[in-house]
């Protein structure tokens, strides 16, 4: 990798980032000021801008945004029978019971999921993927996994595994530690269901 990719001048220092001047900014400004945990959540937010912007991008092209396809992902990477209540999701995605009700309409408006019986609870529906969400989120997730490979290849494989242990750590004093929910099975004998139709 040359120097201009990984982000380093010919002498190998890093290049200065917009970050950069701004931290360079406030030291002269504020030189008492230990301005230091700008540099870091200061690039996270910038990254972030741009991470969502391409991943928006990507998403877009089979019709969906950051939203729809969490929710389809949630319940894809459920397991079979692919099927979970709005309650699984929306505290699976930290949002909203408002927000959740609105995306499970779109998404079921679009053929993508579908209302069934939760058999532990008469006045209950699950939400489970259709055939067409299936398909679609299957190709989704294939291109959004490529072009995730794409914004990190200025990273090695040990920089990544760093990166990875420091951000876990860091996100662990913000998450509640629950585990992802398994798919619910909608139907009374137990018995997998078939594939959505």
């Amino acid at each position: 990798m040359s120097s201009d990719q990984d982000g380093t001048g010919a002498a190998g220092a890093p290049y200065p980032d917009h970050v950069d001047h701004i931290l360079d900014q406030w030291s002269r400004q504020r030189p008492g000021l230990d301005v230091s945990p700008m540099g870091i959540i200061g690039r996270m937010s910038r990254l972030s801008r741009f991470l969502e912007q391409s991943i928006a991008e990507v998403l877009g092209r089979y019709g969906l945004n950051e939203p729809q396809f969490a929710v389809l992902a949630a319940l894809r990477r459920a397991g079979p029978p692919h099927c979970l209540s709005p309650t699984d999701l929306y505290n699976s995605l930290l949002v909203s019971s408002g927000a959740m009700t609105n995306r499970l309409r779109r998404l079921e408006e679009a053929g993508l999921v579908k209302r069934v019986p939760d058999p532990r609870d008469g006045r209950s529906l699950l939400v489970a993927l259709t055939r067409k969400g299936h398909r679609l989120i299957d190709q989704a997730v294939e291109a959004h996994t490529a072009n995730e490979h794409r914004l990190l290849a200025p990273l090695g494989p040990e920089d990544r595994k760093v990166l990875t242990d420091l951000l876990r750590r860091l996100l662990l004093q913000f998450e509640d530690h629950r585990q992802p929910t398994p798919s619910r099975n909608p139907t009374h004998d137990g018995q997998a269901t078939q594939r959505s139709r």
